[in-house]
């Protein structure tokens, strides 16, 4: 499969990322198998969420043996840092790592919310928390909506984000 540099992760990432939801209602021998489909396939790159409901625990006893081979990217909908935090920690728990390749602020729609999480007691000071005490190497950026580049062309002047999605 092509693989891509992604953002400023230095990561060579498959053009094609697994999105974990897809595991979410899976059984645990069916999540294994989806997941040796997906290697199989040459994807390299996993992003997934506690909002995904049983992904993360899912995916998790797979990963412990195959971390390796993988690029993961988690999110947070949190917005204060003690909230994002905890978040991150449980999904580390799930996860069954004990590190994220990219942890991301997820669906930043506006400013208010941007205003939040780059507050002194906000999502991003937890998350790059977490980047110092080594729970996370990169951290990013994702949105939706009509304004999306406007708000990350502002989140770009208030914080080096290595990564920024949006659609």
């Amino acid at each position: 499969m092509e693989k891509r540099r992604f953002g400023r992760t230095g990561h060579a990432s498959s053009v094609a990322i697994f999105g974990g939801f897809a595991i979410s209602q899976a059984t645990p021998e069916d999540a294994a198998q989806i997941m040796e489909q997906v290697q199989a396939a040459g994807v390299n790159h996993i992003d997934i969420a506690p909002s995904y409901g049983n992904a993360e625990a899912r995916l998790g006893p797979w990963l412990k043996d195959h971390r390796e081979e993988f690029f993961l990217g988690c999110k947070t909908m949190e917005r204060g840092r003690d909230g994002a935090l905890r978040e991150l920690r449980e999904s580390l728990t799930r996860l069954q790592t004990d590190q994220f390749d990219l942890y991301q602020i997820h669906a930043i729609t506006t400013f208010e919310e941007l205003d939040l999480i780059t507050a002194p007691n906000g999502a991003l000071a937890g998350i790059r928390a977490a980047q110092e005490a080594g729970l996370t190497r990169h951290i990013g950026i994702t949105g939706h909506g009509h304004q999306a580049p406007e708000i990350f062309l502002e989140a770009l002047q208030r914080f080096d984000f290595d990564s920024i999605l949006f659609p």
